[in-house]
């Protein structure tokens, strides 16, 4: 597509942005589709927000990703919301329409279509352990345990374990190493592992509390093997990447922005052509 003074703008906002391959997802669909805009990364810092999203409003952008640590503060800078964003107090998606902007959240479904692409996983009574209390974790909390999960939240901080557990509801509750051990699926949303951080090297999860036959599901996707689906495999646990989740709920802030259906397998494509 060649870029032309009638070209939308699209892109990823988040603090820091240059390991994300949203805008190579988002310019693989546009070019499929026959969409005028084209997609980049927005680095961010936190004092800079509010003013980089008016701006994007008023240039009337097509729509942005969002990644940390913002997810929490653009709900307030929305003046449209999903009852899903009211809920969590969370967004990961912008959409920008006549100078106003609209707030969504396609983490938490893009979950759980990764989970059921990847290895075919059902949540409806299976114990899950959630590593995590972030903008990413409530999402996939909530996603969870509207599916059914018998999910337990596990976080360095206890009380945000306990408070996101209150907000997912369905008796979800606060967990501990004994939850992780026992659960079916074992999910890291936590940046640790996540390379161009100080975590690099770190493992989200005691790798003695992995076991054979779990789901190791870890959010992370740069690099693309993490520690903790090193640790998983090391056991013979079933280890999924981050990048499924990505390409997922990228998928559907993709038909939200363009009003298209957006076929899955043009997204891993570009994903393939970035490794």
């Amino acid at each position: 597509m060649e870029i032309s003074g009638s070209t939308r703008l699209a892109g990823v906002v988040g603090w820091p942005v240059a390991h994300s391959l949203s805008p190579a997802l988002h310019n693989a669909v546009f070019a499929a589709l026959g969409v005028n805009a084209v997609s980049v990364g927005f680095a961010v810092a936190e004092e800079g927000l509010a003013k980089a999203v008016a701006g994007l409003a008023a240039v009337d952008a097509i729509g942005t990703s969002v990644t940390m640590p913002h997810k929490h503060a653009v709900v307030a800078l929305a003046q449209e919301r999903t009852a899903t964003v009211e809920r969590l107090g969370v967004a990961n998606c912008l959409t920008f329409v006549d100078g106003a902007v609209h707030a969504s959240s396609t983490d938490g479904q893009g979950f759980l279509d990764a989970l059921v692409e990847q290895v075919n996983f059902a949540p409806e009574g299976k114990k899950v352990a959630l590593i995590g209390a972030g903008g990413a974790a409530a999402a996939i909390a909530v996603a969870l345990a509207d599916a059914g999960a018998d999910l337990c939240v596990v976080a360095r901080r206890p009380e945000a374990a306990q408070s996101l557990a209150r907000l997912a509801g369905g008796g979800s509750r606060a967990g501990d190493n004994e939850s992780i051990s026992e659960a079916d699926l074992v999910i890291n949303a936590t940046p640790l592992g996540m390379s161009a951080t100080l975590t690099a090297e770190r493992c989200a999860v005691d790798p003695a509390l992995l076991r054979e036959g779990q789901v190791v599901f870890d959010t992370v996707y740069a690099p693309r093997v993490t520690p903790l689906l090193r640790a998983a495999d090391a056991v013979g646990a079933i280890g999924i990447g981050g990048l499924a989740m990505l390409v997922h709920q990228a998928r559907h802030q993709l038909c939200g922005w363009t009003g298209r259906d957006v076929p899955v397998e043009i997204l891993w494509s570009a994903v393939a052509e970035t490794s």
